[in-house]
């Protein structure tokens, strides 16, 4: 693949059950938001639809294989007769009453602004489909801006992006109930109530069905007017899929792994394009790892932007987790992924899914953001240094809970691989420039590790403590990998 470090390329590619419960008290967590810029420059698309004032459907029809997403907007709520007022109630808590709905696995809470923030937090409970049983309350995390793309680009000054909290995969329901409540940490810890007003306008809940994946559909499900119909869908999959065809055959629902010697051919193929003085010195790259494609997944490729947006190289790698809960089944991971690409894309705005890699708590790796695995493909993961960088995040909340050993495993193969195509040392430093981050400044250059958390790079508890403290671990096993 001569040139794989090009700017873009042209290849087409039931009725209310009880009176709602209190949830337990709130606590929350604050942070600022800041400003950046990307390298190379997207197609805008329409919006993906403008909420109305009841329940609407962002795809406009009834939910198919291709998934969905309901988004209802919030009402004020009361939670008892001492409440000063309506008004007072409505800016201090608002949600929806115990109600059934049509069926989804995730949900979210999205606003009009996304640079405000949600100084609260957010309980959700829902009713398992087939059961009938309703879960417990549920905190949903509520600080997700610092996942995004870098602000004073043209993804996120298109219009489309909303603020948004983290998205929560709850497995297949079709009941729901919310609660939203604003406010601040006080002095000794205590949680007191914000005064109005403090929520960000336009709240919704988003409830999100994967639907079936492209796997289900022949030629790919039609989704979005942004393609224009079957013949477009089709060929934004083509383009995808041939983002990678140096690596695996077209329409691959996987690429394979390879040993390290063939990866080392591979390796000298692909960087066709450097200095004889560059082609001779040893590639320490270590073996391409399995990785399940877009189409392995089921990606409606109609949901996104067509074009691809590049960067320079691959410098650092960053680890987030999804925050999405640890309730899944790894035979679920492909439905989660659709789930979190349609929430970023349809619910949040942005042009496609955020991250470069996700990972699965069995050590599975899948392609993100489209453009191809091997290639710089600009993500939304840190905002203040998406620029020559790639995201990997590993499905799930790792706060409290440790990351499987498969999981940090899948991290060591996938960095070792891909960043030894850029001659990185996984256990190395390296300058990466800010765009703007609540940690840097805009142009200031910062020392890194090329491995980093997202928490390096931006005030945040991504990828969680767990997560942050196997890090070092993924480094020495990834230069282990390269041969260092």
């Amino acid at each position: 693949m001569r040139g794989f470090l090009a700017s873009s390329i042209g290849v087409t590619c039931a009725a209310a059950l009880a009176l709602p419960l209190t949830p337990p008290a709130f606590a929350a967590t604050a942070r600022p938001v800041p400003t950046t810029e990307v390298a190379t420059a997207a197609r805008p698309a329409p919006h993906a639809g403008t909420p109305d004032t009841t329940m609407t459907d962002r795809r406009g029809a009834e939910p198919s294989a291709a998934g969905s997403t309901q988004s209802l907007p919030l009402e004020p709520l009361t939670r008892d007769r001492a409440t000063p007022s309506a008004s007072a109630s409505a800016s201090a808590e608002q949600g929806l009453s115990r109600r059934a709905v049509r069926r989804f696995s995730l949900v979210g809470v999205i606003w009009d602004d996304p640079h405000a923030e949600l100084h609260g937090r957010v309980h959700v409970r829902t009713r398992a489909a087939g059961t009938g049983t309703w879960s417990g309350w549920q905190d949903v995390e509520t600080h997700n801006a610092d996942h995004a793309a870098d602000l004073d680009t043209p993804e996120s000054t298109s219009g489309r992006v909303r603020g948004a909290t983290a998205p929560l995969w709850v497995g297949d329901s079709d009941g729901v109930e919310l609660r939203v409540r604003s406010e601040l940490q006080g002095t000794g810890g205590r949680s007191i109530a914000v005064a109005a007003p403090s929520l960000p306008s336009g709240l919704r809940l988003e409830l999100v069905d994967p639907g079936e994946g492209d796997e289900a559909l022949p030629g790919g499900p039609v989704d979005s007017p942004r393609t224009g119909g079957l013949n477009s869908e089709t060929s934004a999959a083509t383009d995808a899929s041939a983002a990678n065809a140096d690596l695996a055959p077209l329409g691959a629902t996987e690429i394979t792994a390879l040993s390290r010697a063939a990866t080392e051919r591979e390796f000298y193929t692909l960087r066709a394009g450097e200095s004889l003085e560059r082609q001779r010195a040893k590639p320490y790259v270590g073996p391409r790892p399995r990785i399940v494609t877009r189409r392995g997944w089921g990606a409606n490729e109609g949901l996104r932007e067509r074009k691809f947006v590049y960067t320079k190289k691959v410098k650092a790698a960053f680890v987030h987790h999804t925050a999405s809960g640890n309730k899944y089944r790894c035979s679920q991971s492909p439905s989660l992924i659709r789930s979190i690409y349609r929430y970023h894309v349809k619910s949040m705005g942005w042009r496609d899914v955020g991250y470069n890699f996700l990972i699965d708590k069995c050590g599975k790796i899948y392609e993100g953001r489209a453009g191809g695995v091997a290639r710089p493909v600009l993500g939304a993961h840190t905002l203040g240094f998406n620029s020559n960088s790639m995201g990997i995040a590993v499905l799930g909340s790792y706060g409290s809970k440790k990351p499987s050993s498969a999981a940090v495993k899948a991290i060591a193969r996938v960095t070792a691989w891909k960043l030894g195509l850029y001659r990185m040392n996984p256990r190395g430093k390296t300058y990466l420039k800010s765009a703007g981050s609540n940690l840097y400044r805009k142009g200031k250059k910062v020392r890194l590790n090329v491995i980093s958390g997202h928490r390096d790079g931006f005030k945040t508890s991504c990828p969680g403590r767990k997560l942050y403290g196997k890090l070092g671990s993924a480094r020495t096993k990834a230069a282990r990998y390269q041969g260092r």
